[in-house]
């Protein structure tokens, strides 16, 4: 059901199931469940608990995948290192502990479900058999894997994770690794900047949609002490909602640190939705796109060049007024 006092988005994933994995301690009646709901309204979003026993957990999630064939799994923690292991759909992880045995390892003793569970169980031990368990499936980790399904699994890292660390490990296997701004959890600002956009790459990517392309020029991004210029942020994070937008920056010969220095900061001010979406050129003009927001556009690009700083468009509010007009044209 749409509610007009969140921000939702009706038509990603419209028609489609979305699994969802948990991590350990929780349930299927965890926030997050109703928060991915509420995000994607038309989506049917599928969760059940989770056994504490690796290998039940494994055989239930198996199951689970194969009755509702979901469009698109996602996994948290514990729940995104078992995602991994479901070779055949479309996968996010977030965060996910293939390192679940060491991480338990500070956990021994009594601890309490923070959410309820339908077995009405609230408490488990962890001891070192569990623990024993946990580490021989992470051994299964990474298994099986083939050059399509490299290509349907992303990674998602919280860049300031106080609890899990598998970046590099998850990259060594697949290709697609991301950081974002945040922490171990899912909350719903990581979510609705972080995650939606992923999902809407997912979304894209199975019905074959393509988006009108717009190109942002990185120096009509930031003001001359290299901060995010004002309104730049809302002007982009509307814009990815209808447009597949790159940002372009100059790409000097003998300064390879100028696109070092492009590239961080992306990944400080955008971060996960600009994921490969950096294009360096020194030949704007042979950008094939629709639109290009630019301090001094190329005469020669195809496609409708905005200047900004203009006249017509002196901030970014000017540039968001236009598109909205546009209605994702």
């Amino acid at each position: 059901m749409e509610n007009p006092y969140i921000k939702q988005f009706p038509e990603l994933m419209a028609g489609k199931k979305i699994m969802y994995v948990h991590g350990f301690l929780s349930s299927a009646q965890s926030g997050t469940v109703k928060m991915l709901q509420e995000l994607m309204p038309k989506a049917k979003i599928i969760a059940e608990d989770i056994p504490v026993h690796p290998e039940e957990a494994m055989l239930l999630l198996k199951s689970m995948a194969e009755n509702e064939k979901p469009d698109l799994i996602i996994g948290t923690s514990m729940g995104g290192m078992l995602t991994e292991m479901l070779h055949g759909f479309d996968r996010i992880l977030v965060n996910p502990a293939f390192q679940m045995g060491d991480t338990m390892s500070s956990m021994t003793g009594r601890q309490e479900f923070q959410n309820p569970r339908k077995d009405g169980v609230n408490e488990i031990i962890v001891n070192k058999s569990l623990i024993k368990e946990y580490k021989d499936l992470t051994e299964q980790s990474f298994t099986d894997i083939d050059n399509d399904d490299k290509n349907r699994v992303i990674g998602m890292f919280g860049d300031n994770d106080p609890v899990v660390h598998t970046f590099d490990i998850f990259r060594s296997h697949y290709p697609n690794a991301i950081y974002f701004h945040g922490e171990h959890r899912l909350i719903d600002k990581v979510a609705l900047h972080y995650l939606i956009p992923i999902i809407r790459w997912i979304d894209d990517r199975q019905q074959a949609k393509e988006r009108p392309i717009i190109y942002i020029n990185y120096n009509a991004m930031h003001d001359s002490y290299g901060k995010p210029v004002s309104s730049m942020h809302k002007a982009y994070e509307m814009l990815i909602e209808n447009y597949n937008v790159y940002i372009v920056a100059e790409a000097p010969t003998n300064n390879h640190e100028y696109t070092e220095k492009v590239q961080n900061w992306v990944e400080e001010y955008i971060s996960a939705p600009a994921y490969n979406h950096i294009i360096f050129t020194n030949q704007k003009h042979l950008l094939y796109g629709d639109y290009m927001v630019d301090l001094f556009p190329d005469e020669n690009f195809m496609g409708t060049a905005i200047e900004y700083g203009s006249e017509e468009f002196k901030t970014w509010e000017e540039v968001i007024i236009f598109f909205e007009r546009l209605g994702g044209q």
